[in-house]
Parts: structure tokens; sequence; C-alpha cells
């Protein structure tokens, strides 16, 4: 029996990939700290909640994306050879799909989504940003910059390809990056793609999270690999497909506009994350965390430090114990354990007409039925939930698009009088009708409700739209 002591791949079981073996510097950055945090970063929010095989983490769906990002550039390199795509290529690539998911706060999603907006308003924070900062942290704290020239990385230059894949390309009409030029364009829609949305990240999150929830999943990733080919279009190498492929790309847009209506923006997941949020925000202020050179940051303010970001993970709220000030963040969590959730009041059929005139439509709704009842301002949450929007003209049997808008109105309030507030809803949803909103946007107005949350803007179109929208 010969035993080898070299340094070699590490092999991980994954329960969606298999044995799936990791370059050694990858495993290096699993080993730390910032990477191992992620095992407690709840992969889909509350929905463990209501699904209860939704216990996976951001850790293993890293994992996945690294392993999905090296398969999908070795199968591009095997085929097209002409792209000169290099080991050192491949090894950048694989990292950038490690480490995309770095930045996420407790509850993934419902972090940067929910409660920063209310706890920060105005704060343009999103957690791919954190990831990118993170990672620096990453690479600084565990002094890894040695071991990555060992690897035959070329630093700072790999370093920032990382970073810059890690964020997502910024378009076809410009070049801003210092990793790679455009010839290797194509490079940074493997992990992020923003072009197209088309991307390993959501492969393994469709295989992952359907495996978990119990929902079936008709998209074929290896397949994909299969047939993706590199094009040059609109002055750059575009990652591709072949054209008897559309049915397959079609039920991959099927799979998560199934995921965002079954689980996603399942109403009671999406009612758990505003009780979470609105947790975190009772708690904020009382919480401490250290930070670098000794300085103390609270929920909020943590992601200006990455020291203190890394100890964020979401347990930092006793159930039990001391602590008098968080008894009101207690009181909410206890009543999730105790499903004693807030309360659902209905939904208003959307229509087609244009955002501004459904935001006053609704507010003008829920003014009335304050009036009404005495009911406060922080008594209502009026969500917008999106169910993924992407044009795709397939064929004539195949819908052009996946796009539909829910209005949700919920009284959070347990002592307030549900039967009259609802029985009112319904009744001014029934004489007047709403139409469907084109764009997401988060506003107040008349200070009725508390908060329109901002919900999957990466899915609609026009985004830069969105502040134009909001009624002043």
């Amino acid at each position: 029996i010969i035993l080898h002591s070299a340094i070699q791949d590490k092999v991980f079981n994954d329960p969606i990939h298999g044995h799936v073996e990791l370059h050694p510097l990858l495993v290096r950055i699993i080993d730390t700290p910032q990477f191992q945090r992620l095992r407690n970063i709840k992969q889909l929010g509350g929905a463990y909640y209501v699904y209860p095989g939704a216990s996976h983490n951001r850790f293993e769906h890293s994992i996945g994306v690294a392993y999905l990002a090296g398969e999908f550039a070795q199968a591009l390199r095997t085929r097209q050879p002409e792209l000169d795509i290099t080991d050192r290529d491949v090894l950048c690539v694989k990292i950038a799909g490690l480490c995309h998911d770095l930045g996420h706060g407790p509850f993934s999603h419902l972090f940067d989504g929910m409660f920063i907006p209310k706890a920060r308003p105005g704060e343009n924070w999103r957690h791919e940003q954190a990831s990118v900062e993170i990672f620096d942290h990453l690479v600084n704290d565990n002094n890894l910059r040695p071991v990555m020239e060992e690897h035959q990385l070329v630093l700072p230059q790999d370093l920032n390809f990382i970073k810059e894949m890690i964020g997502g390309s910024l378009g076809p009409n410009e070049w801003p990056y210092e990793g790679r030029g455009q010839d290797k364009s194509f490079l940074y829609e493997i992990v992020a793609n923003k072009r197209n949305g088309i991307d390993v990240d959501k492969f393994d999150y469709f295989a992952r999270d359907c495996h978990h929830l119990g929902i079936r999943n008709n998209f074929d990733h290896q397949r994909f690999f299969l047939f993706a080919r590199v094009c040059e279009a609109g002055g750059l190498k575009q990652i591709c497909s072949r054209d008897k492929e559309v049915h397959n790309l079609y039920d991959m847009f099927h799979a998560r506009s199934c995921l965002y209506r079954k689980a996603y923006q399942h109403p009671v997941n999406k009612i758990i994350e505003h009780m979470i949020a609105d947790a975190f925000l009772k708690a904020d202020k009382h919480i401490q965390i250290e930070g670098s050179e000794g300085n103390m940051y609270n929920l909020s303010t943590a992601i200006d430090d990455m020291e203190a970001y890394t100890k964020l993970t979401g347990q930092q709220i006793p159930l039990s114990g001391e602590h008098p000030e968080l008894e009101e963040a207690r009181r909410i969590l206890q009543r999730i354990i105790d499903r004693n959730f807030y309360k659902y009041l209905g939904r208003p059929d959307t229509g087609n007409e244009r955002p501004t005139e459904v935001c006053t439509n609704v507010f003008v709704c829920l003014y009335c039925i304050k009036h009404l009842l005495d009911m406060l301002t922080s008594d209502f949450i009026f969500s917008l939930c999106v169910f993924f929007h992407k044009k795709a003209s397939v064929s004539r049997l195949l819908p052009q698009n996946f796009s539909e808008h829910i209005i949700r109105v919920y009284l959070k309030n347990e002592d307030r009088n549900l039967a009259a507030a609802k029985r009112h809803f319904v009744q001014w949803c029934e004489t007047h009708p709403f139409q469907v909103l084109e764009v997401t946007f988060r506003s107040t107005l008349l200070n009725i409700v508390h908060v329109l949350y901002v919900e999957n803007v990466e899915d609609v179109e026009n985004v830069e739209d969105v502040e134009d929208v909001a009624p002043n």
C-alpha cells in the first residue's frame, strides 16, 4: 500500500453533485473563520420555518458553486482551446465561485433586503459589496497572499480578477476591469452573469434548493455545459447556447419561477422574515459586537467593519436570560416559535396600472382602514412580491415572460381587530380593482405603512427608474 503525502485536491461528498474535488488553495480558504461563518447563514432565510428540509446553509452552496464554476470553465477550455483559458484563469474562477456569497448577513437576503434598508435608510449596501470586502479581510487576516503565489497566481492582478467576478460584469459598453482584458470577457459571465442571469450560482441553488424543498427541478445544467460556446457579440466574447437548447433554458426560467412562487415568496415565509427583521430592529442598538481595534458595533453598523461583520450570524438575540432591553425583540421571536404570526389581511388583484397609480390606491385604502379602526402606522406591513421577470421569445406554445406582481397586506399588532380590518380591506379591493406594477420600489406616503420593501430588484428591468416612480 502506497500512501501519498503530497498536497493534492481534497474530496467533498456533496449531496447534490456527489464527490467533488477542490484545489488545495480552495481548501485553505474554506478552513478560515471567515468562510466557516457561512455554516451559520441560512440559505433560504425564514423558509426553514415553513419547509422542514430547508435547513441548508451558504457554506455548502458556496462549495457547490466553486465546483460548477471549475467544471464550466474546463468545459469551455476543452471545446474551444483557441480561447486560451489558462490554469490561472480556472483557479481564479473557482475561487470567485467559492467566495461569491461571503458577504451574506444573517438569514441571507433578509439582512440586506429587509433589515438594512430600515435600520439605515438611504444606505445603498448589498451583500456583493460585503463579499468583496470580506474576501480582502480573509486574505489579509490569514496571510494567504504567499499561499496564492505558491499556486502560481499573479498578485495583485488575480486578486482584482476574483473580486471583479464576485461583483459581476457591468455590461458590454465599457471595460473598467483590471483582472482580465476584453479577450476574456466571457470569464466574467461564469459566476455572476449580469447580462442574462444564466450562471453557475443559479445552477447550484436551483438544484440544491429544489432538493431540500422537495420540489422537482427539470433544468439540466450538465447539458447546458455541453452545448455552451463562446461567440463574439457586441464587440465582446460572450457565452452563448445552441438554439436547440432553448427548451432547456425555458426549464431553467420555469424552475426559478416555481421556486419563487412556492418557497422564496411563500406568504408565511415572507411574514416570518418581516418578523425576524422587526426583531433585529428592536435589538439593533442593544447588541454590541467587537470589531477591529476594539471598536464596538451593533447589528446595523457591523457592515462597516469586516472583523465585526464576520462575527454576525443572527444568533446574537438570546431567547432567555437577562438583558431586559431585548425583551421586545424576544417577544417577536417567541411569536415565531409559537406560530403566532402577523395576520394576513388580503391580496388585491393588481391588473395593469402604472406603479404610481397602484401605490396611491393602496395607500388610500390603508389610510381609510387606519381611520376607521383607529390603527397606527406601524400596525401594517405592505409587502410587494415580484415573481421572476425575464422576457423570452421561445415558441407559440410557451409564455414570453415569467412575471407576476403580488401585493400582500398584513396586520402586525395581535391586539387589533383583525376581522374588521380584513373586511374593510376586502371591500375596498372589490370596489377599486388594482392593476400590475412594472417595477418595484421602496417608499412611504401619508405615514400609512411602515415600509414598502424592495424585493428581487435584480429580476426587474429598468431598475434605474425605480426612484422616478416613487410618489413624493
